[in-house]
């Protein structure tokens, strides 16, 4: 049982791996990733997190590990779920009391969280919308990040603001077939259709 467990964490970490690699680093979807990743400085986990109680207490745990760890070694850090959440807006909902968990830990204004999914969906877009894919990870992931090496890598890029139109044209340049050439996409998850 703990070799299949072992097994299919490995698979998470790896699909996650290659699409941070493939689509955020190989489309330049976000332009500051590159450099922790080349340097190793993303740590990628997985939770075994079925409801989001469990998914709460891996969170808290990670994101004191963070705080505590020198940056120089670990600056990022990805906690991937890949055993539930498989609703984008129940994920969504979901962030609300992890920005309440920040704050509980006095970790407002030092660490951030982002949140990425197979499903994910910006307000007012269609599912489909080919600029969603941004966001979209192979399993529902929380991405916590240093707000100090968010701040530095925001002060050291020309024009920040650019980021998400310029990613927008990347995506729609790209289109669907592009995107799943990448082979970057989710596992088949419940609720897929498939």
């Amino acid at each position: 049982m703990t070799e299949n467990l072992e097994s299919r964490d490995a698979q998470a970490i790896a699909d996650t791996r290659r699409w941070v690699q493939r689509a955020v680093i190989g489309l330049n979807l976000c332009p500051f990733a590159k450099g922790v990743e080349v340097k190793e400085q993303v740590r990628y986990v997985v939770s075994h997190a079925s409801g989001a109680k469990a998914l709460l207490a891996d969170l808290k745990r990670e994101l004191l590990a963070l705080q505590a760890a020198d940056p120089a070694l670990l600056d990022t850090t990805l906690l991937i779920a890949p055993d539930g959440f498989y609703e984008f807006l129940d994920f969504n909902d979901l962030l609300a009391r992890a920005d309440s968990l920040l704050a509980d830990l006095d970790l407002d204004g030092v660490l951030q969280i982002a949140s990425l999914h197979p499903r994910y969906q910006f307000a007012d877009t269609e599912p489909d919308d080919i600029g969603n894919y941004t966001n979209r990870s192979p399993y529902p992931t929380l991405h916590l990040l240093r707000e100090d090496s968010v701040d530095r890598a925001v002060a050291a890029f020309p024009n920040p603001e650019a980021i998400f139109e310029t990613n927008m044209q990347t995506m729609q340049n790209l289109g669907t077939a592009g995107w799943d050439a990448l082979e970057v996409h989710a596992r088949i998850i419940p609720g897929d259709g498939a």
